[in-house]
């Protein structure tokens, strides 16, 4: 039968709200429907800290590409 949904109403920076826009197009996705993904995914985090304290007080690293050890590849020619 489907699964219910609630809407809700948020208030964000005109700025914000531009780069969310920016970033859903991108990402062939609606504005809303990013806000879900975004909403789901920060609640399970918030809800793994225990509070938005803890939560505020670790960040995401950004990924950096591995180095090579010693100038050589990890993977050997056979």
């Amino acid at each position: 039968m489907g699964e219910w949904k609630a809407q809700i109403g948020v208030r964000v920076r005109q700025a914000l709200r531009a780069e969310l826009e920016e970033f859903a197009a991108r990402e062939k996705r609606k504005l809303g429907n990013l806000g879900e993904v975004i909403l789901e995914w920060a609640f399970e985090q918030l809800k793994t800290a225990g509070s938005t304290q803890n939560l505020l007080k670790y960040g995401i690293r950004r990924h950096e590409p591995r180095t090579k050890r010693n100038g050589e590849n990890r993977r050997t020619a056979a």
